[in-house]
């Protein structure tokens, strides 16, 4: 299960100044506090009439939400379960029409309520598989069995339109252009099960993303990954994309983020925001520390409707899919 590791800045100074200066400060913000919030008013203003619509965007968004569509109307799709099956069937025809390299990395893992063995499996798609340098664009397509943070009903039915198709939506729509991109690295997808198959927090998490990172690095292929790029929750209606930070932590994963957030830049896309905001454990974590994969998060993590039955595609829209598919397929053509 992904988790926000921010910790909380800051301290007090002694109350005598803090109430003088507060005093003081008052007199000066109420004098300018018209002027202030007209500037903010037409700021607002000039940043809504800037942003980009479906139609600029140079990537199918419209197609990508009906793909989410799709994938949600299946129901609960959980590890081992009836829902998982039925989607891994969807998504192998689909990219195998399309015509990428179809491999499924099975393995088991027990539940942690009953101990039983699960079956999961890892969906990877290869472009280009000749090719020894390669780009991995990641997201986990398992759901969480059930909506934990709702406060409604946590065992009702959780579909996870943006924590677990948003990502998969992106890549179904970018397959249409892979065979044919312009890009010196070839690229492989791979869809990780497992990422939140928990029923609380004390369970394991990001299965799928370890087993394929231990068996990288266990049996060393003959490709070596240049860049991995993960996609998590980056379909919600109202996006907002920090520079996360384990991703600008790592020195070696750095640059990757500041091509890609330069590329959003050159495109206009306002949503990828120069700023680090979150410490997010999430799949990269495992791609980086135990494969040595330089791997950055693109994710969204204030998003309300987290871990609730509120996840649904009504959340999510084409023009975030839009964006999101936009730079990272731009990125695709430049990257170094």
């Amino acid at each position: 299960m992904k988790r926000n590791d921010q910790r909380p800045a800051g301290g007090f100074r002694g109350q005598t100044v803090f109430l003088a200066v507060v005093v003081v400060g008052c007199g000066v913000f109420l004098g300018y506090l018209a002027l202030f919030g007209n500037r903010a008013r037409n700021r607002s203003a000039e940043a809504a009439a800037s942003q980009l619509r479906l139609e600029e965007i140079d990537f199918n968004g419209t197609r990508a939400y009906e793909y989410l569509k799709k994938v949600c109307a299946i129901g609960r799709r959980p590890s081992g379960s009836p829902g998982m099956e039925a989607q891994q069937k969807l998504l192998a025809a689909h990219f195998q029409k399309l015509g990428g390299q179809v491999e499924f990395q099975r393995f088991r893992s027990p539940h942690p309520v009953d101990g039983s063995m699960v079956p999961m499996a890892n969906l990877i798609v290869r472009w280009h598989p000749k090719s020894r340098e390669r780009i991995l664009l990641c997201t986990h397509y398992d759901t969480l069995p059930y909506p934990m943070r709702d406060r409604r009903n946590p065992r009702g039915t959780f579909v996870g339109a943006n924590d677990g198709t948003s990502g998969v939506a992106v890549l179904m729509e970018l397959a249409h252009e892979m065979p044919e991109l312009p890009c010196k690295y070839g690229v492989d997808f791979v869809l990780f099960d497992a990422e939140e198959f928990v029923f609380s927090e004390r369970d394991r998490f990001f299965l799928g993303s370890e087993h394929f990172a231990r068996a990288h690095l266990k049996n060393r292929p003959a490709y070596r990954y240049r860049w991995g790029v993960l996609l998590d929750m980056v379909g919600d209606a109202d996006l907002q994309i920090y520079q996360e930070r384990y991703s600008m932590s790592w020195e070696d994963t750095r640059p990757l983020v500041e091509e890609i957030w330069a590329t959003a830049r050159r495109l206009g896309v306002r949503e990828f925001i120069f700023r680090q905001k979150y410490y997010v454990r999430d799949d990269h974590l495992p791609l980086h520390e135990i494969a040595q994969i330089p791997t950055c998060d693109l994710i969204d993590f204030d998003y309300p409707a987290w871990h609730t039955q509120g996840d649904t595609p009504k959340r999510c829209s084409a023009l975030s899919l839009a964006k999101v598919g936009w730079v990272v397929r731009e990125w695709l053509k430049d990257v170094r």
